[in-house]
């Protein structure tokens, strides 16, 4: 039988459920407390009654939160982009084309030195409160290279995303259509088995609607769902193609016309924002408030890349998307936290609530808002993942 745990002087318990403590959507309990037993929460509220255990842990008038969702990342690749980034910090603007760079570099480097990479930037996330990734290929764009780059994911997530169409890979430059159709055909056939999402770079530079349309339908017909990156850098199909495929969430939505907002309001589609690529290209913010104010579910992730946004660190995105994008501190941790879990279609985290996995973070502060607050302190100072405590 598994042991129990009761955190306990909590002094904010951010659940994600609105029937708990204030009825927000945050679900907020003052001096709380939360009993995990074995991977799951079985009990929250009022610390004075919580329920005696077999381990106590003393929060010490800190709060906690669920674990943050990341579930938009490109993990799997060698090399970095430091003289891209520093061109253009210097005025050259951010284009697809980069990725080209990454391409060479990942098929190059050995599965364990692609493995190791991964785990670096792993550890980092977690030490910064990421209990749950999603991760795409995307640079490998050959059969192989894209189905190794998979196979290494899947041994650390179950979130991984089929991205063969990230860009057109150098090898199809002049023919277009052949990499589309090796896209769906043979590289399809050989990711499917390592993948639950198929994903597009729906883009000008990248794949236009007619393209993208006709890689996340073959996508859907070997059992992958659908994600999109939607409306980065300009105008385009993207997040109608999302919504018209159910898509889980359509990714960056910078540029939206009101008929794509309100397509989204209207959908079970997440929009999920990566302010870590505005910070780190110097392009427009997407407008958070517009979304929120319409209606549409938002989530909140890294887009960990080493191309436009080489960043780890969720409390960090937080922090952008209230000074630069119009979010509240509580949507801000909700959409990186709940939000991110129904970008990823997932119920049993992203909350700590009864039944939820015992994904938890305790912040070196008393409430969810100083991550927001105090931008670029590392607050976590604890982490649980499925039960277990990992920092």
């Amino acid at each position: 039988m598994s042991s129990s745990t009761v955190i306990t002087d909590i002094a904010t318990l951010v659940t994600n459920d609105p029937s708990l403590g204030d009825n927000s959507p945050l679900g907020l309990i003052q001096d709380a407390a939360v009993v995990i037993e074995g991977d799951r929460v079985v009990w929250t509220g009022e610390s004075s009654k919580a329920p005696a255990t077999d381990n106590r842990v003393d929060a010490g008038g800190r709060a906690v939160i669920p674990g943050f969702v990341d579930s938009h990342s490109h993990l799997v690749f060698a090399g970095d982009r430091t003289q891209e980034f520093n061109a253009r910090m210097s005025g050259r603007s951010y284009t697809a084309g980069g990725i080209r760079t990454t391409v060479a570099a990942t098929r190059a480097a050995s599965d364990a030195e692609l493995e190791a990479n991964l785990t670096r930037y792993l550890g980092e996330a977690l030490r910064q409160g990421t209990t749950t990734f999603e991760t795409k290929s995307g640079y490998g764009l050959t059969v192989e290279d894209e189905a190794r780059a998979l196979r290494i994911a899947s041994r650390h997530t179950e979130e991984v995303t089929y991205l063969g169409a990230h860009i057109v890979s150098p090898d199809h430059a002049d023919d277009p259509a052949a990499y589309v159709a090796l896209v769906t055909g043979e590289m399809l056939d050989a990711c499917a088995q390592y993948a639950r999402w198929i994903d597009v770079f729906c883009e000008k530079g990248a794949f236009d609607g007619d393209q993208a349309r006709a890689i996340l339908t073959a996508g859907k017909a070997r059992g992958l769902h659908p994600r999109i990156h939607a409306n980065q850098l300009s105008y385009g199909p993207g997040v109608q193609l999302a919504v018209e495929l159910d898509a889980a969430s359509a990714d960056h939505c910078t540029h939206l016309t009101d008929a794509d907002v309100d397509a989204l309001a209207h959908s079970a589609t997440v929009a999920t924002l990566l302010p870590g690529a505005e910070f780190s290209t110097r392009a427009e913010w997407p407008d958070a408030r517009r979304l929120l104010d319409a209606g549409v579910t938002v989530a909140l992730s890294t887009d960990c890349n080493p191309g436009s946004s080489f960043t780890s660190s969720v409390p960090f995105c937080v922090a952008l998307a209230v000074r630069d994008m119009g979010m509240t501190p509580d949507e801000a941790v909700w959409s990186a936290t709940a939000g991110g879990a129904a970008a990823l279609r997932r119920t049993d985290i992203g909350r700590l609530s009864p039944g939820a996995r015992a994904d938890l973070v305790l912040l070196d502060a008393p409430s969810h808002v100083h991550l927001a607050y105090r931008p670029g302190v590392p607050l976590v100072t604890g982490v649980w993942r499925r039960g277990v405590r990992e920092v």
